[in-house]
């Protein structure tokens, strides 16, 4: 990750799970390691997966939900 994911994390902000989450999908890093890292529980950060994998099927769409 980045200089950002060493510091003690007080806020998940959208941004900052994103970061994990693509660091995830790059495998940089998995769910049971940043699950230890950062005293998060595995099911957490499971969901912000499935919810950037609905996301990113939403923003390929040919048509997308959203956008005019």
């Amino acid at each position: 990750m980045s200089v950002m994911m060493e510091e003690e994390i007080k806020r998940w902000t959208a941004r900052r799970k994103s970061a994990l989450v693509l660091g995830i999908i790059q495998g940089k890093t998995t769910i049971s390691e940043a699950s230890r890292q950062f005293d998060l529980a595995p099911s957490e950060i499971e969901e912000w997966r499935d919810h950037a994998k609905v996301g990113m099927e939403n923003a390929l769409r040919a048509k997308a939900r959203g956008r005019a």
